[in-house]
């Protein structure tokens, strides 16, 4: 574990065998981070937050309690997860709000996703697994397993394998795509995407 001495992580925040965390960032009290995770220069972790194994969060990225980060999760260069669907600083009778007169909602963020630099993700959405959402999107609802999403708000491309190549949809299998990069084959039913065992 190295933990940048310009950096600010709470005493109780727990810190996986083989993590760093750079300067200027901030992981705060009850915040849990697995192995070989990387938190980069200027990120935010919040209170309680959860990250998997080998996650990345890049410079500048603020990820807001209750968030949950799957293994692998890759977080862009100052993306933002929030946690508040009706954000207000005070109350209908003018007095400041406090921790007590609002419920967080955290975002989930599956196994191996991607989430782009700058990107949003609206309070109480989830990212598939292996999913993908481009640099400068803000995602207000869910988004399936290997989606390409892009745009505000964002919409879906497309589809996406685990090395993050785009998959092409077979011509002869309409329910079969191939990933352009590696050619691994995906199978779609329902609106999700899986790939072929």
């Amino acid at each position: 574990m190295r933990i940048d001495p310009a950096a600010t992580v709470a005493e109780d925040a727990q810190i996986g065998e083989g993590t760093m965390v750079w300067g200027l960032a901030q992981v705060r009290d009850g915040a849990r981070l697995g192995e070989e995770c990387i938190i980069g220069r200027g990120a935010f972790i919040d209170t309680g937050v959860v990250l998997g194994d080998r996650c990345k969060v890049q410079n500048n990225a603020l990820v807001y309690a209750p968030a949950s980060l799957e293994d692998g999760v890759f977080i862009g260069p100052a993306a933002i997860l929030t946690n508040d669907l009706r954000p207000r600083s005070i109350a209908p009778d003018g007095t400041l709000k406090r921790g007590a007169d609002w419920a967080a909602a955290g975002v989930t963020i599956r196994h191996g996703a991607a989430i782009g630099a700058g990107a949003i993700v609206v309070a109480g959405v989830t990212v598939g697994r292996w999913a993908m959402v481009a640099a400068g999107a803000t995602v207000a609802s869910d988004v399936p397993d290997h989606a390409l999403v892009a745009g505000v708000p964002a919409r879906q491309l497309g589809w996406v394998c685990a090395c993050g190549g785009r998959l092409q949809q077979d011509p002869d299998d309409d329910g079969r795509w191939v990933c352009r990069e590696d050619g691994v084959g995906h199978r779609a039913t329902h609106g999700t995407m899986a790939a072929e065992d």
